[in-house]
């Protein structure tokens, strides 16, 4: 399937609650993500649900997109493409990739631009329940 056509079929659910990435001294099992390598600890996790104590750094005010697309390892491009349609309007994001699932972090001062951005790609955005 080509990319394009990719898009046009995708579904994206763009979270209600806001996000704040932190480097942490520890992980948090109820976090969206903690990324354990043998430098630091990232993680992704609500706003206001973390402990100060624990926090080394942290940036606030995230929105998570999630793509309900079924990715595969052949699928290539897919985040070149949004990098590009995004950064064409200054959107910086913070990709997360699963094993067959990306997501995206904004700010949420650019998630309105950002949602445009991916409808006009085709995809269909929506809030998740």
């Amino acid at each position: 399937m080509e990319l394009e056509e990719y898009f046009k079929k995708g579904r994206v659910y763009v979270w209600k609650e806001t996000f704040s990435v932190l480097k942490s001294k520890e992980v948090y099992p109820d976090a969206f993500l903690n990324v354990v390598d043998k430098n630091e600890i990232t993680v992704v996790i609500e706003k206001d649900k973390y402990l100060e104590d624990n926090i080394i750094g942290f940036e606030d005010g995230w929105r998570i997109f999630t793509f309900d697309m079924l990715q595969t390892f052949g699928l290539t491009g897919f985040l070149a493409k949004l990098a590009k349609i995004l950064a064409e309007d200054r959107i910086s994001i913070f990709v997360v990739s699963a094993y067959s699932t990306d997501h995206i972090l904004v700010k949420e001062e650019d998630m309105e631009k950002a949602k445009a951005k991916l409808e006009s790609l085709g995809c269909l955005v929506q809030l998740k329940e």
